[in-house]
């Protein structure tokens, strides 16, 4: 199953499972709240009506007449209508002494179902006369009994029925009333709710559609263009533009496309680039030794193609050793030896090794360390940043004029490293791909040096840049952050 049917899925079933749940849980809360409002109602009429009962007593008592002939003067008083509720007087005998207008199949049912306290006076009262129930609210379930209307039989039912009773001085004030029609009334509400339900569920469900839309696209068009990653199609993949953390994803695998795109380009043209410059050499050699072979060089001529020989081999042999130097800084983690390198003494070591190649040019290197030497450390392998070095000062003797500066300083909690020479500089042109391998200046030789420079600095943790100085000439700086900090 498709994810966006999976989600659709699950949030449909959740929702249809939480409306349910409510739906009950709001039935019983409504039936409860209608059935203690009836009841509220009913307590609140139950106290007037016995308020009026007994006024009648005190007027009786005034008029001097007995409590015992009022009771009998109560049967043919009517009790007023009331909306939904009925009413029934009786005295301690059980006897009916007045009830309120209704149906008299209400009347029998619920003096059915209270036990009776006294005997009936006679057969006739014994039909009509509720028992007394208990003076507080209460559900009654009652088996009607049968009843003739207009000379027919009602069908006998069970009906449930909400009891208020309350003692009187004339006997017992009953009122009571159908809890079916509170259903009804509830039921109806509930309906309605469930309409309600059912058009937010709609919509819910709806909008649920709408946002997993705007999810899954996104996903699928971004499993297209992994697709293209897996078949090397870097330079087609295009940015999926979306939000969130999709988006994130989206972004992070389009610039892995374009890292991965520059990896292939730069591998293509360090492959052209290396078998240009083992070409050249290897074309000298050849041509030399065939010269040599077949009599074309003689004497002075032939020792001069031998020593061209020579040399192109070595430089060819030069340029093998740092293209596997440059391969094994690129994939092999062991060839690092990592510990902490004081600044100070990597830089005099460097001095040392070139001072030959600066008293040959006749050229002066200052050295100036504008930070305690205590605070000059960085952590790295010493031997490969003595490398690093050597190359980058290497390359500044091969064009500066007559001054070579290496500065140390700590700024920022970084230690940096600035090599500057006061030749002519570096063209516009070449300053971005200045550590590409196999780029080379005017007077450049294999075009690796600065790019071994780059792959040890990094590897070191630490940043190479290249800029032209203010003063003139080139100024290559390396950027580390201080050991301990």
């Amino acid at each position: 199953m498709k994810l966006v049917h999976q989600i659709n899925l699950a949030f449909g079933v959740s929702l249809a499972l939480m409306l349910s749940i409510t739906a009950v849980v709001i039935h019983y809360v409504l039936l409860n709240h209608f059935i203690d409002t009836q009841k509220n109602d009913m307590r609140t009429i139950s106290a007037s009506l016995t308020a009026t009962f007994e006024r009648a007593t005190t007027i009786s008592v005034l008029d001097k007449e007995t409590l015992v002939a009022d009771v009998p003067a109560l049967k043919g008083f009517v009790i007023p209508a009331l909306p939904g509720i009925q009413a029934v007087v009786t005295d301690d005998a059980g006897n009916v002494l007045t009830e309120s207008a209704g149906p008299a199949a209400a009347a029998v049912a619920i003096r059915a179902a209270a036990p009776a306290t006294a005997a009936p006076v006679d057969d006739a009262a014994a039909a009509t006369a509720p028992a007394p129930v208990a003076f507080f609210s209460t559900a009654v379930s009652v088996q009607a009994e049968p009843a003739t209307v207009s000379g027919t039989t009602a069908t006998s039912s069970r009906e449930t029925f909400l009891v208020q009773a309350n003692p009187i001085p004339q006997g017992t004030l009953t009122l009571y009333t159908p809890i079916n029609k509170i259903k009804a009334i509830e039921q109806e509400l509930l309906v309605r709710l469930l309409l309600v339900f059912g058009a937010g569920s709609a919509l819910m469900f709806a909008l649920s559609l709408l946002i997993t839309k705007r999810l899954i696209n996104p996903l699928v068009q971004l499993r297209t263009e992994l697709k293209k990653i897996k078949a090397r199609c870097f330079a087609e993949v295009q940015l999926i533009r979306t939000g969130g953390e999709i988006g994130a994803v989206a972004q992070a695998v389009y610039d892995m496309a374009g890292e991965l795109n520059k990896f292939i380009h730069v591998q293509k043209q360090f492959f052209q680039n290396a078998s240009h410059e083992l070409k050249t050499p290897l074309m000298s050699i050849a041509g030399y030794a065939e010269g040599i072979r077949d009599g074309i060089f003689e004497a002075e001529e032939a020792r001069k193609g031998l020593d061209i020989i020579v040399s192109e081999s070595g430089r060819m042999t030069n340029i093998v050793t740092e293209m596997t130097l440059l391969a094994k800084l690129d994939s092999e983690e062991h060839i690092f030896r990592m510990g902490e390198v004081s600044v100070k003494e990597l830089l005099s070591e460097t001095a040392e090794r070139v001072n030959p190649m600066l008293v040959r040019r006749g050229l002066t290197l200052h050295i100036a360390c504008y930070t305690e030497e205590a605070a000059l450390v960085i952590r790295g392998d010493q031997d490969k940043l003595l490398q690093a070095l050597l190359n980058i000062v290497s390359n500044a003797i091969r064009y500066a004029s007559q001054h070579i500066y290496i500065q140390a300083r700590l700024v920022s909690g970084r230690i940096e490293i600035a090599v500057s020479d006061d030749g002519p500089g570096i063209a516009e042109e070449l300053l971005p791909y200045l550590f590409h391998r196999f780029m080379k200046g005017k007077d450049g030789e294999s075009g690796l040096g600065l790019a071994i420079a780059r792959a040890i600095v990094e590897r070191c943790g630490g940043r190479i840049t290249a800029e032209n100085a203010r003063r003139g000439g080139a100024a290559i700086t390396l950027g580390f952050a201080a050991a301990g900090g």
